[in-house]
């Protein structure tokens, strides 16, 4: 490679690493909500896995049957937070398409 393709190959590096943070930062900013229990829980995960709200009607809360309201959290945490990641990973196979990086993961 002489040295003009290589300031190339770099300068296309930079330029796919500042996409990349911008996608990053993008996708931490935006909101993933999940209902559970015909909606009966509703969670609110931000794309950096963070939960940041959690709704639970009246009527599913049974001091007789906590492990049911338990389940319907877990799972609504769970799905809210991998809706989040299957996002990210979508937007980074997305802007690591045709640059020969199928072999790190993404």
């Amino acid at each position: 490679m002489n040295p003009k393709q290589i300031q190339q190959m770099l300068a296309q590096a930079q330029k796919a690493q500042a996409e990349m943070v911008k996608s990053q930062a993008e996708i931490a900013a935006r909101t993933f909500t999940a209902s559970v229990g015909g909606g009966k829980v509703t969670v609110t995960a931000n794309g950096g896995g963070e939960v940041t709200s959690i709704t639970i009607a009246r009527e599913v809360v049974d001091p007789e049957d906590v492990e049911m309201l338990q389940d319907l959290i877990l799972s609504g945490v769970n799905q809210a937070i991998r809706e989040g990641k299957t996002a990210a990973e979508s937007e980074m196979k997305r802007l690591t398409a045709g640059m020969g990086l199928g072999g790190l993961g993404f």
